[in-house]
């Protein structure tokens, strides 16, 4: 199956504009076989499904998970895909 090549995750932020992080796909797979998005830092993981449905991944110890409301797959040709 080919997956898409980047997501944006969006997190709701109290009081404030949802939180937006862009995740890119790696070679890597996470336990349920899906694979492994992360944003240019490495700080923000994620195994998303062919399903769209998001299973965030622990990059560093003491780090507390959020859940992305939405994950939204990004075009080729999206303005936000670089």
């Amino acid at each position: 199956m080919e997956y898409p090549e980047s997501y944006e995750l969006i997190f709701q932020a109290f009081g404030a504009e949802d939180d937006v992080v862009t995740v890119r796909l790696t070679a890597r797979s996470g336990a349920g076989g899906y694979p492994v998005y992360e944003d240019e830092t490495g700080i923000v993981r994620a195994e998303i499904s062919d399903r769209g449905e998001v299973r965030m991944l622990a990059s560093g110890g003491h780090q507390v998970l959020g859940v992305p409301l939405l994950a939204r797959p990004l075009s080729q040709e999206s303005p936000h895909a670089h």
